[in-house]
């Protein structure tokens, strides 16, 4: 128990780099109110952790191989609603920050954050509140501000695809290669075949042309404007 009478938040830890990964564990050792329970290298395995021990909290890094954390956000939310999500990251921009409130999560923290703001964030989330940092909350606040209608967002992705098999799929639509949806998505060449390969067989395209022609069909992009074709 805790000085204020409570059981220490039960938290899985997921991020690709292990040093950031120990650090953030070695971090939240020292500090009462938490206790570590689970490391993950990728979505997947955050997914399996909570699986196996049912943390009250998971800090999810955004950008891992495999499953990213948006994707795995998804997945605990509606797979284990017991599990609570609080994305650690060093991304602050909207392109990440709501797709990852939209798939669930109820905090939002960047790498800046202190041990202290890490604890709040958990117990803040476990008391049915929500766990954002204040730049976060500055940014949310900014964006309900901004005049002028918003956009619905963009579509589902069809078929069973994932949001990040949707993305790989608008990005090979706009032209970009392997290497090149790599470092716009910060992963692996690798991680985008794999993605390249799921969306493959989930839609039965046999090669990017069709991929083209499906993404256009799909709405996931729009022809330029002016294009009558």
């Amino acid at each position: 128990m805790t000085e204020e009478g409570r059981k220490p938040a039960r938290v899985v830890v997921a991020d690709d780099q292990t040093v950031v990964r120990e650090g953030i564990v070695m971090l939240l050792g020292l500090l009462p109110g938490v206790e570590v329970v689970g490391a993950a290298g990728d979505g997947d395995e955050a997914v399996r952790l909570v699986a196996e021990l049912a943390p009250d909290v998971v800090l999810m890094d955004l950008r891992m191989p495999r499953c990213d954390g948006v994707e795995a956000t998804r997945r605990i939310r509606t797979e284990y609603p017991g599990t609570q999500v609080v994305v650690l990251t060093t991304y602050a921009d909207d392109d990440s920050l709501f797709p990852a409130l939209k798939a669930g999560a109820r905090g939002y923290l960047t790498k800046d954050a202190g041990g202290d703001e890490i604890v709040r964030a958990v117990h803040s989330v476990l008391s049915g509140d929500a766990g954002l940092s204040p730049s976060i909350q500055r940014r949310l606040l900014e964006r309900l501000s901004e005049p002028g209608p918003r956009s619905a967002g963009p579509p589902e992705p069809p078929d069973g695809l994932t949001v990040r098999e949707s993305e790989v799929l608008v990005l090979i639509a706009e032209g970009l290669s392997n290497q090149e949806i790599a470092r716009r998505l910060h992963v692996s060449t690798a991680t985008v075949k794999t993605h390249i390969n799921n969306l493959f067989a989930k839609t039965g395209l046999k090669d990017r042309a069709q991929a083209v022609r499906y993404a256009y069909a799909k709405g996931l992009v729009r022809p330029p404007a002016g294009d009558v074709t």
